[in-house]
């Protein structure tokens, strides 16, 4: 194996299920690579918003001049860009020696695809002297193959209902496992303004440094400006996060919370917090590409996330025809999904997805149509993400308004193939 590709495909094989929760066999072959990080480990849980405060807290780290990792997923188009060092995606051929390490100390243990991919990721950052490590947890937190790495502040952003066949029913059963990646005596940001009981109670139990958004700290803000305050650091005067969405200041009220917390150990300026803040970017979360008709991309995936995306996209204001691409995972809960979008899109757009995972476009359509109070929609199937768009496109009048959303695959088969071409034709060019 002598490429990134054929590590991935070996990874592939390794294990015969995609998902199998659990730390033992991942801390086992951690301790044998002997690796450990020698700077801040910052670890973000919680069912939305995990990229979006990675993204923040990694420019904000960056402009203050700290040497920054940060490790996420699932990637949009490229593997590397799971993970970005010093603000750039890893170089495909800088991962190889990490799949080595990683399968000489492994010896006969069964890993999954994330556990390998997740342990080569570890150990490169761990090696590339680092200011500051920002862990992305994959699903959970406790059993997450990430938490085999202690924490120095942990964050949780907003928990909802999803992947409840591994973490539980409810959310106070979700935010037990979130919270797994506490740690005594280290700083637990929460940034979900009404989080689960559980999520205090494990604070508590563990001995962590709890801090809750309204207790803790806390923003304030109109339609110019925000300001946020907690434990003596206050900011004001602040402009709004490039990420849009207005979800996106109760995560940058949680990343600023977090910083502060470790300010004695990776002090930042206030003029780093309003650049971090000014020129972050995260492809795929409400994404709005220039031109005409208006194009939207979001990898909401579930109904916390699309009901988020329904009301940023009611605060964008009138178009005449808004027309959806959709493709989504068989295992979410679809029919909330499509209810919270049904009033705003007039003509969907169902994808097929490249992934035994995904439900398939004939089954969304009959999902749809089973539960639409709409006599006006209309719906069509399609192959791929790239063929709904192209479709869509086709059909749309230049003040219409076109969504892409569903899935990080949804929004990834759009942008692997078709975007800088569409975008061409899109901006007129």
């Amino acid at each position: 194996m002598q490429t990134l590709q054929d590590w991935l495909a070996h990874c592939e094989r390794l294990h015969p299920k995609a998902i199998e929760l659990g730390l033992d066999r991942v801390r086992g072959v951690w301790q044998r690579m002997g690796v450990a990080f020698a700077c801040p480990v910052i670890t973000v849980a919680g069912t939305n918003g995990k990229g979006s405060t990675c993204a923040m807290l990694e420019s904000i780290a960056h402009q203050a001049g700290w040497r920054t990792g940060v490790y996420t997923s699932p990637h949009l188009v490229h593997f590397e860009e799971r993970c970005r060092l010093r603000g750039q995606p890893v170089a495909a051929d800088a991962l190889v020696p990490h799949f080595e390490c990683v399968e000489q100390a492994r010896q006969d243990t069964q890993l999954t695809y994330f556990e390998f991919t997740t342990l080569a990721i570890l150990s490169l950052m761990a090696a590339s002297e680092l200011d500051v490590a920002i862990l992305e947890v994959g699903l959970g937190g406790r059993l997450d193959a990430v938490n085999v790495v202690d924490t120095d502040c942990a964050v949780i952003t907003s928990i909802d209902l999803d992947h409840q066949e591994f973490l539980g029913p409810d959310r106070e059963s979700i935010g037990r496992e979130k919270a797994g990646i506490l740690r005594a005596g280290r700083p637990a940001v929460v940034s979900d303004p009404v989080p689960p009981r559980s999520v205090v109670q494990t604070a508590e139990s563990v001995g962590a440094d709890l801090w809750l958004l309204g207790r803790d700290y806390n923003f304030s803000g109109d339609k110019q400006q925000w300001a946020w305050a907690g434990r003596g650091r206050r900011y004001s005067g602040l402009g709004y996060p490039a990420l849009r969405g207005a979800n996106q200041l109760v995560n940058a009220s949680g990343v600023l919370a977090a910083l502060t917390a470790l300010r004695d150990r990776l002090p930042v300026t206030a003029q780093a917090v309003r650049t971090g803040l000014a020129l972050v970017d995260l492809p795929g979360r409400f994404q709005i590409v220039p031109g005409q008709p208006t194009l939207v991309l979001d990898v909401a995936h579930n109904p916390h996330s699309v009901a988020a995306l329904a009301a940023n996209l009611d605060a964008m204001g009138f178009y005449p025809t808004t027309r959806a691409v959709f493709g989504a995972m068989g295992d979410k809960d679809l029919n909330a999904m499509l209810r919270k979008m049904d009033p705003l899109v007039d003509v969907w757009y169902f994808t097929d997805l490249d992934t035994p995972r995904a439900a398939s476009a004939a089954s969304l359509q009959a999902l749809w149509r089973a539960q639409t109070t709409r006599k006006d929609a209309v719906a069509h199937t399609h192959a791929g993400p790239l063929e709904a768009l192209r479709s869509a496109m086709a059909a749309a009048d230049p003040t219409d308004r076109i969504l892409v959303f569903g899935s990080f695959y949804t929004v990834g088969g759009v942008l692997k193939d078709g975007l800088p071409r569409l975008q061409a034709r899109h901006l007129g060019s």
